[in-house]
């Protein structure tokens, strides 16, 4: 199977990888993002939204902190809505508002997921081509170095823009008052400030990355000898996203927590002015979590990551295996047609 994979993986350029992905992007936030919509709305609902409140939206492949404007009642989190569950939410929203309205939020999300995911994508797969061309190396440790490596590296490429985005989204400003404000945070703390909260995304998006990719990669081969294909199949690739994705969500979950709990700290610090106090380790927010609601508080909110995790890591992996499948096949035809 790793020689199927290897194949058709060195068919591509980088470019077709990036497309692949891309692609699978923009599909997997328009299928999961309605979802965050309707459980924004619901938490809105039970708990409103005051102003200077932030709360978490995810398009299924980034987390975006949102805030609450002062006079923006129109905004699409605090419409009023009489909902008794999600179902009912959904079908409200859609002959009430409209169907666009399960996508609000969704432009600027797309901003930083596009990126993120094509540099993630792309590296990954550079990186399994390279370590399968060396000798010596154990095929199943493979998905594991590719997967946190290419992981580690797109959250440090990406983990600025995250800071720029929401002094931008806050303050609305200029190109030039963003550079002047940016650069005097530089000036007073350093480079490293712009790397605010990159620790607690690392911790668990790097493990989840490791863990993914060895069980998409195992399940893939399983599902592939039990049906008898020599090929991946979008049903192997969607399962397959769907188990492992599960999987890693459940084991990283209370990083998710402190990630989750860095961010609207960051947004206090940033926007707000709200001085932070001792609490800036991981395991220090860890601590505070489990003192003040036990152990089962750093497992808080897994089964709507979990109902968000599973189809997004469906729906991306087996949209770009189809991308990468169908540029392969693109690929065939030309060499033997030149």
């Amino acid at each position: 199977m790793s020689e199927i994979s290897n194949i058709n993986v060195q068919k591509l350029t980088i470019v077709q990888q990036a497309i692949a992905s891309c692609c699978g992007a923009i599909i997997t936030s328009l299928f999961v993002t309605p979802l965050d919509v309707i459980k924004t709305r619901l938490q809105a609902q039970s708990n409103p939204f005051h102003k200077g409140k932030c709360f978490v939206y995810s398009s299924g492949l980034t987390d975006d902190v949102y805030v609450c404007e002062n006079g923006d009642s129109k905004a699409w989190y605090k419409k009023p809505g009489h909902f008794k569950g999600t179902l009912d939410a959904f079908v409200k929203i859609i002959r009430i508002e409209g169907i666009k309205v399960l996508w609000s939020g969704l432009p600027p999300t797309l901003i930083m997921a596009i990126p993120t995911t094509a540099i993630y994508f792309t590296c990954y797969d550079q990186l399994c081509e390279a370590l399968k061309n060396r000798p010596g190396k154990h095929d199943e440790h493979i998905p594991v170095i590719a997967g946190s490596l290419s992981r580690f590296g797109s959250v440090t490429v990406v983990s600025p823009l995250e800071l720029i985005k929401t002094q931008m989204q806050y303050r609305r400003l200029s190109y030039k008052q963003l550079y002047l404000c940016i650069s005097t945070k530089v000036a007073v703390d350093g480079w490293v400030s712009l790397w605010a909260g990159w620790t607690s995304t690392v911790l668990r998006d790097v493990p989840f990355s490791a863990m993914y990719w060895y069980n998409y990669e195992r399940f893939k081969k399983m599902m592939c000898k039990e049906l008898g294909a020599n090929e991946s199949t979008f049903f192997v690739s969607f399962t397959s996203g769907a188990a492992s994705g599960s999987i890693a969500a459940v084991t990283t979950q209370p990083f998710d927590v402190v990630k989750t709990h860095r961010q609207t700290q960051l947004w206090d610090s940033e926007t707000l002015k709200i001085p932070q106090k001792d609490d800036k380790s991981t395991w220090a927010v860890m601590r505070k979590i489990v003192a003040r609601s036990g152990v089962t508080g750093l497992f808080a909110g897994i089964t709507p990551r979990l109902f968000k995790v599973a189809p997004a890591c469906a729906i991306m992996i087996s949209t770009y295996e189809y991308g990468k499948s169908f540029f392969s096949h693109l690929n065939e035809k030309k060499n033997q047609h030149p």
